[in-house]
């Protein structure tokens, strides 16, 4: 136990290490926020954006098939106008829109659910991590801190300031010596 001093050769390692961390730090929280926003701003489309779209266009699509219905119909009684192919055609072409509308609907609604069921689990891992970063990564980087200014500290003391080593006490003997009778 001769030699128990510490050995700091450079701070400017751990000094650097810290400037790295915070670097990492500011890159990475704005990253993962802008992944969580991200999934958001696609559920949020698919489920309010598309959804709204897709039923406006089955409520349009279903008036044009009414209105090419009652066209074909009114032909069809009518007797001075015989029932064109034109108007046979425009129901049928009005038949398929409400029908891929109703398809787009169906898979829209299924991949809102799907989408969520996928996402869940990775949003959840991400926002963890996120606040993993956000706490523990800046008391880490306190941390490092405290630790660069005690290791500063400590090799600004100059050796003469370490404390003399102790002479070992002198101790009297117990008995002294009986003297010689010449």
């Amino acid at each position: 136990m001769a030699d128990q001093q510490a050995k700091v050769t450079s701070v400017d390692a751990i000094e650097q290490f810290r400037a790295t961390l915070v670097l990492f730090l500011t890159k990475a929280r704005p990253t993962l926020e802008e992944i969580v926003s991200e999934v958001t701003r696609v559920k949020q489309w698919l489920q309010n954006d598309q959804l709204t779209h897709w039923e406006k266009q089955m409520k349009i699509r279903r008036r044009a098939l009414e209105q090419a219905q009652a066209e074909l119909f009114s032909a069809t009684i009518s007797t001075i106008q015989q029932a064109s192919a034109a108007q046979q055609m425009a129901v049928h072409r009005a038949n398929r829109a409400i029908h891929e509308a109703d398809e787009k609907l169906h898979i829209l609604k299924k991949w809102g659910r799907e989408l969520e069921n996928r996402t869940d689990p990775y949003v959840k891992e991400i926002e963890q991590l996120h606040g993993f970063i956000s706490v523990d990564m800046s008391r880490a980087v306190s941390y490092l801190n405290e630790i660069i200014k005690s290791l500063q500290a400590y090799s600004e003391l100059s050796p003469s300031v370490a404390p003399a080593p102790i002479a070992p006490p002198v101790v009297p003997d117990p008995q002294p010596e009986p003297e010689k009778q010449p």
